[in-house]
């Protein structure tokens, strides 16, 4: 037995959405490829020019009315600071290619044996997510997160992101970039930078808008201690580090 005949209510409809949902879907490829070609000059651009803000700046400045933002080459960074970096937030770094699965495989099995979820995400993840993407949580981010770092690890040189992220992170209301962490916390400039503050800088980025290098807590402090020691154990695993010849 063939089919009924579509009712006349339905035929209309169908015929009154059939151009909206083109001109939608138009629209949205419009916009997606606008994107894509925005991140793909700013990947290009980013190898060689310093960002002029990032989409977690421009959010901050609503609230907070200013933005301290001084980039600076990794030879005008204390070579300690991008070391600590990586021991607090990436001791492969040197050595993935942009996601570290063994980690998220860990990090995973943790949460199954009723651990809490921790992150995984690995300096190049976090430096797209800083340049490229909004702050927050979400499966939409954490979807382009990944494949946007897997882009920078084929664009730049390890030095290059980690020089990009040292140089754009938060490091309190209003501070991105180790020159003014380094001015505001310390009174000096990020090049004469000890091993003790660098490793105090890295052990607030998980939150500096909550903790602070210039006057840490406790736990800080002891978290500073365990990234000081995790530097000298990492030694040439670091390597990467080094600013061009």
């Amino acid at each position: 037995m063939s089919d009924p005949a579509p009712k006349p209510l339905a035929t209309w409809l169908r015929r009154q959405l059939h151009p909206v949902l083109h001109r939608l879907w138009r629209i949205l490829r419009a916009v997606l490829l606008t994107v894509l070609a925005v991140w793909a000059a700013m990947l290009v651009a980013y190898r060689w020019v310093d960002p002029p803000a990032t989409p977690l700046m421009l959010i901050r400045l609503i609230d907070e009315g200013r933005i301290d933002y001084r980039p600076r080459g990794l030879d005008e960074i204390a070579r300690s600071l991008p070391q600590s970096a990586i021991a607090a937030e990436d001791n492969n770094f040197c050595n993935h290619s942009a996601v570290d699965w063994p980690a998220v495989q860990v990090a995973i099995d943790d949460w199954r044996g009723g651990k809490a979820l921790r992150g995984a995400s690995t300096i190049s993840m976090q430096t797209a997510r800083n340049l490229f993407l909004w702050p927050g949580g979400g499966f939409l981010r954490k979807a382009l997160e990944v494949p946007l770092a897997y882009a920078i690890e084929l664009a730049w040189p390890k030095w290059r992101i980690v020089e990009l992220y040292v140089n754009v992170a938060e490091w309190g209301p209003g501070l991105y970039g180790a020159e003014a962490a380094a001015q505001t916390h310390f009174d000096k400039p990020a090049a004469a930078l000890t091993s003790r503050e660098a490793a105090l800088l890295a052990a607030v980025l998980p939150n500096p808008r909550r903790w602070s290098a210039g006057e840490p807590t406790r736990y800080i402090q002891g978290r500073a201690n365990t990234i000081a020691r995790r530097v000298g154990q990492l030694g040439p695993a670091t390597a990467c580090t080094a600013p061009p010849a």
